[in-house]
């Protein structure tokens, strides 16, 4: 660290400001990575503790009653207040007593429950460019600052004044070498981070499809209208 210091020290207007373009760059990532790393462990577990209460009630699915905002309730009530909605129209239309949902109806609710699945997945992967922008600008910086050392060392040289200008010299090269090793150690863990975000929200995807098709299975089966042919 105190080479990183000492180069920054070194560096000139524009050096440093490259040098406080790559720390914020850093913090940004940092951050965000760590808070959609929370995000992913809080929702995992409301997910997983609400799915033990929708098993639990399998017998009267649509009875069970969620206020929590992670997406297996959020899966749930969509698939309950649609089911409800397409109930009460059909008990409304139909000669018997008893509601029933028809294939075009499961069909229906297969729809709309991959569209909140969709939705769902925007809202998991929001902001994630972030580390994507991160990998790809933080070693752009960094051959930014390297360029800019170089072209001031030799600027120096050209003039002449190797004796009077060593410490510029100096920082020049310093602040190319430095800029481009802290462009890579930012872009390396975010490029990991990255990476590893997106296969948690790939993974997370596939448990709500699992989840959505517990549900309309279960809802399917209590209240599909059987088709008798003779």
């Amino acid at each position: 660290m105190g080479t990183f210091f000492q180069a920054y020290a070194q560096a000139d207007f524009f050096g440093k400001l490259i040098f406080f373009a790559l720390f914020l760059l850093s913090c940004g990532s940092w951050v965000f990575l760590i808070q959609k790393f929370l995000l992913f462990k809080q929702i995992s577990a409301s997910a997983k503790r609400f799915k033990k209460l929708a098993l639990l009630h399998k017998e009267e699915l649509l009875k069970l009653t969620s206020k929590s905002h992670n997406p297996f309730s959020v899966l749930y009530n969509a698939l309950k207040e649609q089911s409800l909605v397409v109930l009460d129209k059909n008990h409304y239309f139909a000669e018997q007593k008893q509601n029933y949902l028809s294939k075009a109806d499961i069909d229906f609710l297969d729809s709309h429950l991959h569209t909140t699945i969709a939705k769902l997945k925007g809202k998991i992967e929001k902001n994630l460019f972030i580390l994507s922008t991160t990998v790809a600008l933080a070693p752009f910086l960094g051959l930014l600052g390297t360029v800019w050392g170089i072209l001031i060392s030799f600027g120096e040289l050209q003039a002449g004044h190797s004796v009077t200008s060593n410490t510029v010299i100096l920082g020049g090269l310093s602040t190319a070498l430095t800029t481009t090793v802290l462009g890579l150690l930012i872009a390396i863990p975010a490029l990991i981070a990255n990476n590893y975000l997106k296969s948690l929200s790939k993974n997370f995807t596939i448990e709500m499809i699992d989840f959505s098709h517990f549900l309309l299975s279960t809802i399917e089966l209590q209240y599909r209208k059987v088709d008798i042919t003779s």
